[in-house]
């Protein structure tokens, strides 16, 4: 049986990645950072299954700025295979908290790193989350493994310091460490402060009447956005081949936040209109489908109406630099790794429109 030890576990990549580690036989280890309040919420459904917890599953308290608990665990685990996902992953929070973002996402690379030099673990696979944020002013589109790196955020930085930290640990001493240098990847799971899944549960808590207008930034940013369990298998892929390499994984397509506004909408079957300019651009409801509500979600009583003002620009959301346009090149991946994206643009939001429409109505019956 295999090993295997994730940070950030309780994240959204870190919760898919324990469930394909579980399924395909391994035994899964995750640290999770010491908290006055519960934080294990997307794994709870393993976490308090008695089949599984200590059994197969084992959560460590530890830290990327604590190297003494890294060296611990690792002399205590000794994992076949690491996958590094923690990181302090919010581009806007990253140049409001600069510092922390670098000890942990720079930082915290280079002490796991060390820890596996110093421990003599010779034998594992370390898995570095890295980020098409590393683009940031892209020099060319698409990206590849190829594209000079030109990063626009402190998390942009420090995802670039780990990514050269990733290399040269590989060609200094010949650790099996790799980069995924993975574009946006989304889920019913994402964090409640990310673009996507911001839009997606205003959006359903407008139907329920919980809230009535979504604030966002820059709606013409575009990103290339795949799906999230997708590509945790294309990380455990990257960690199989037999020598140590970095892949681009993405889907190839691009769509802007306005699109996925519109996409979101349109999914519960509300047109929207746009109406002014820039900071003054309020998306307007134009249009509205009331059984495709009925039908899909058996909400007969949505609290929408034609000609509300359901979007309105806020500046404070703008970033001090902005990234315009990413879409990733994932070729080498598909050919080296047999990966590819299967789950298109208007199946993801599909996906999380409906999850969140679904449990909102929960919320909303509950007791």
């Amino acid at each position: 049986m295999k090993k295997a030890l994730i940070t950030g576990i309780t994240g959204q990549d870190g919760s898919y990645m324990t469930e394909l580690l579980l399924e395909k036989g391994y035994e899964v280890h995750g640290i999770i950072r010491k908290s006055s309040s519960f934080n294990t919420g997307r794994i709870d459904h393993l976490y308090q299954d008695p089949e599984i917890l200590d059994k197969k599953l084992f959560l460590h308290f530890g830290d990327l700025i604590d190297p003494s608990s890294l060296n611990r665990l690792l002399d205590k685990i000794e994992p076949d295979e690491i996958y590094n996902l923690a990181a302090q992953s919010h581009v806007k929070v990253s140049f409001e908290i600069p510092d922390y973002t670098a000890q942990v996402d720079a930082l915290g690379t280079l002490r796991f790193l060390d820890a596996i030099r110093e421990t003599g673990l010779r034998q594992v696979k370390f898995y570095q989350a890295s980020t098409s944020e590393l683009f940031g002013k892209i020099q060319e589109t698409p990206q590849t493994e190829r594209t000079p790196f030109y990063p626009r955020s402190p998390y942009g930085v420090s995802k670039l310091f780990a990514y050269w930290t990733i290399v040269n640990y590989r060609e200094a001493y010949d650790l099996f460490a790799c980069n995924g240098i993975l574009f946006n990847h989304e889920s019913p799971r994402r964090g409640n402060t990310f673009v996507t899944k911001k839009i997606t549960r205003a959006i359903a808590q407008m139907v329920s009447g919980a809230q009535s207008k979504l604030t966002l930034g820059n709606l013409n940013a575009g990103r290339d956005w795949g799906y999230a369990p997708e590509f945790c298998e294309g990380m455990w892929r990257i960690l199989q081949q037999d020598a140590a390499d970095d892949f681009v994984l993405a889907t190839g397509e691009h769509h802007s936040v306005r699109e996925f506004v519109e996409e979101s909408f349109a999914n519960i079957g509300v047109t929207i209109e746009w109406t002014g300019e820039a900071e003054n651009e309020r998306g307007i409801i134009a249009g509205i489908d009331p059984m495709i509500l009925a039908v899909r979600f058996g909400i007969e009583d949505p609290k929408l109406a034609v000609g509300m003002s359901v979007v309105e620009i806020d500046p404070n959301y703008y970033r001090p630099t902005e990234v315009d346009l990413l879409i990733g090149d994932s070729t080498k991946a598909e050919t080296v790794l047999g990966w590819k994206s299967q789950t298109k643009f208007h199946e993801l939001v599909k996906i999380m429109i409906e999850a969140d429409v679904e449990n909102e109505s929960r919320i909303a019956t509950r007791p």
